[in-house]
C-alpha cells in the first residue's frame, strides 16, 4: 500500500493517540506539498518571461532558445534591470534540465570567502565558525541550472577557481581532500564591460573565452518601447492578483506616457512602477493621477529627421 502512495502504516494493537499523530502528519505533510505546489506556480509566474515586438527582443529570445537546447556556457549581457535573470530561468526552463534546480548566486556584496564557501561549500572546521559540513550551491544544483549574476564583479582568486570549474566540472570544498564532479549548466550575467576589465586586469581573459560561448545581449527598454504595453499588462496583471485590488486596464492617456519615458532603470523601474500604481491606486483603471510624476512629465521622443530646422528647435 505504500508503494502505491499510503503515508504510513499502524500495527495492531493501537491506541487512538498514536492514530491521531500519524493523521495529523499526513495533513500536515499535504498542507506543506499544497503550499510548495502553490509557490512553485507563484515563483514561474513571477519570472515568467514576457515575449516582445521588437526584433531585438525576438533575436534575444530565439537565440536563448537555441541556446537552452545545448549544454553550453550562456553569458547574458545588458544594462541593470533588463531582466537577466528572468531570461536565464527561461533559458532553464526550455531545457531538458527543467525538471532540476534552479540555483541564482548573486556574486555582489559577499567577501571572497563567502561567496567561496556559498559556491563550493566547506568541511567542517575548514575555518572558525564552520561547526559542519555545507554543501555549495554548486553541488545542490547537480542535474540543474546555476546562474551566476553580476560575474564581473566576482574576486581575482575566485575567478581562477571558477575557470578550474568551468574547465573540467570539478571542485574541491573549502578544507576539503578530494575533488567532487558536478553535472550543471553553467548562465552568468553581468552588466560590466568585460573586455574593458580585462584591458585593466580586473578579469581573467581565460575565464572570460570560457564563459563567451553563446552571449546574449539585452536590450534596455528604451530600445525597446514597442514592449512596453504589452509588460504593462503584464505587470498588472501580477500585481492585481498579488494584492487582490481590481484594476482592468490602463488608460490609454497614461499608456502613451509609460511609452514616452526612457526607463533608465528598465523592465525593473517599469516593474516598480506598476506595482505602485497597483498599491496606491483606487481602480479600476489606472489612470494619470496613478503614475509619478517623473514619468507623467515624459513626452514622446520625435523623429528630428522629419522636421524642419524651426520645428526642430522648438521640439
Amino acid at each position: 500500500a505504500m508503494k502505491e502512495g499510503a503515508y504510513d502504516f499502524v500495527t495492531k494493537p493501537f491506541d487512538a493517540k498514536h492514530l491521531e499523530i500519524v493523521v495529523r502528519k499526513a495533513l500536515e505533510k499535504e498542507v506543506l506539498k499544497r503550499g510548495w505546489e502553490l509557490l512553485s506556480e507563484e515563483s514561474d509566474n513571477r519570472y515568467r518571461l514576457v515575449f516582445g515586438d521588437s526584433d531585438t527582443m525576438k533575436e534575444a529570445i530565439e537565440t536563448a532558445q537555441k541556446a537552452a537546447a545545448s549544454n553550453a556556457t550562456v553569458l547574458l549581457l545588458g544594462e541593470s534591470g533588463t531582466g537577466k535573470e528572468v531570461f536565464a530561468r527561461a533559458i532553464h526552463n526550455w531545457s531538458e534540465r527543467k525538471a532540476q534546480p534552479f540555483v541564482a548566486i548573486n556574486c555582489v556584496g559577499l567577501s571572497r570567502e563567502l561567496l567561496e564557501s556559498e559556491l563550493f561549500g566547506h568541511e567542517r572546521g575548514a575555518f572558525t565558525g564552520a561547526d559542519q559540513l555545507k554543501k555549495g550551491k554548486m553541488e545542490l544544483a547537480h542535474g540543474g541550472t546555476v546562474f551566476l549574476d553580476e560575474i564581473g564583479d566576482v574576486s581575482p582568486e575566485l575567478q581562477t577557481k571558477l575557470l578550474r570549474f568551468l574547465q573540467e566540472r570539478e571542485f574541491d570544498r573549502i578544507g576539503g581532500q578530494s575533488s567532487i564532479h558536478v553535472d550543471v549548466r553553467i548562465v552568468a550575467a553581468t552588466n560590466r564591460d568585460l573586455e574593458s576589465a580585462i584591458k585593466t586586469g580586473q578579469f581573467r581573459e581565460d575565464l572570460y573565452h570560457r564563459l563567451n560561448v553563446i552571449a546574449i545581449t539585452l536590450p534596455p527598454l528604451r530600445e525597446r518601447k514597442k514592449d512596453i504595453p504589452a509588460l504593462c499588462r503584464h505587470f498588472l496583471g501580477r500585481y492585481v492578483r498579488e494584492t487582490k485590488k481590481t484594476f482592468i486596464e490602463i488608460t490609454p492617456d497614461a499608456m502613451e506616457k509609460l511609452s514616452a519615458y526612457c526607463w533608465p532603470g528598465n523592465v525593473r523601474e517599469l516593474a516598480n512602477v506598476i506595482e505602485r500604481a497597483v498599491v496606491l491606486g483606487s481602480g479600476p483603471k489606472l489612470t494619470l493621477k496613478d503614475l509619478p510624476g517623473r514619468i507623467v512629465s515624459s513626452e514622446a521622443s520625435v523623429d528630428m529627421g522629419e522636421l524642419s530646422y524651426r520645428e526642430a528647435i522648438d521640439s
